[in-house]
């Protein structure tokens, strides 16, 4: 969700304040995937390389993910969106854990939208745990080294159980993936868009959806094969 702190500074205003505009836009078009059937939407909201911004700033993006978890929670069970978070939960200040895990168990029985919060994630070091866990199962004799597969890496991600997926946005004109999912976007499509997130409203994520609807999706295979 890039272009945040450009979007406020353009006004005059605090980058903090660009995050809060930022994080009511992702309020909004939470809802609008829910009534588009979107299956699964992932918000990358911080991400472990985000540490080394200003110490005030950091801050104040921890406050607004704990306010907004707390202030939204009721309002996702209400509209049947499960919440999960994706990242490490260490360093993460004790209020935000909560909650998150408060959020967490609020949703779990709701079977519509899965909304993700990529918060304190980094995808290499998701893929070193990953890594290190099948490792340890090895160790232990609880997996035999001929067994590990896609399936079992897979599982030992954040995202286990979750479907890869399948379009990838990007605001503000960033056209990288930024350590986002690496395992996991092998063949998302994506979107670049030069609108700052603040002003990436529910007309542009329609246009976004548009691009992707008219994409050929192979996976590899000749346009117009059959899978086998």
């Amino acid at each position: 969700m890039d272009g945040n702190g450009r979007w406020a500074q353009a006004r005059g205003q605090s980058r903090l304040l660009g995050h809060a505009a930022g994080a009511e836009r992702a309020k909004e078009l939470t809802e609008r995937c829910g009534t588009l059937g979107v299956e699964v939407l992932t918000l990358y909201s911080f991400s472990v390389e985000n540490w080394n911004r200003p110490a005030d700033e950091v801050a104040g993006l921890m406050e607004l993910a704990a306010f907004q978890l707390a202030a939204e929670r009721e309002a996702l069970a209400a509209s049947n969106v499960r919440f999960r978070h994706l990242g490490s939960r260490e360093g993460l200040p004790q209020r935000v854990l909560d909650e998150l895990d408060a959020t967490e168990r609020r949703t779990a029985a709701c079977t519509g939208l899965t909304l993700c919060l990529a918060l304190n994630y980094g995808s290499r070091s998701e893929i070193v745990a990953a890594v290190r866990s099948i490792a340890e199962r090895v160790q232990a004799g609880t997996l035999s080294p001929a067994a590990i597969d896609e399936a079992v890496v897979s599982s030992s991600l954040y995202t286990a159980g979750l479907p890869d997926p399948d379009l990838v946005i990007r605001t503000a004109g960033e056209s990288r993936v930024s350590n986002y999912l690496l395992w996991q976007i092998s063949y998302a499509e994506l979107h670049v868009t030069g609108t700052l997130w603040p002003d990436f409203d529910a007309a542009a994520l329609d246009r976004a959806l548009a691009d992707y609807a008219g994409r050929t999706r192979k996976w590899g295979r000749v346009a117009g094969q059959e899978e086998s």
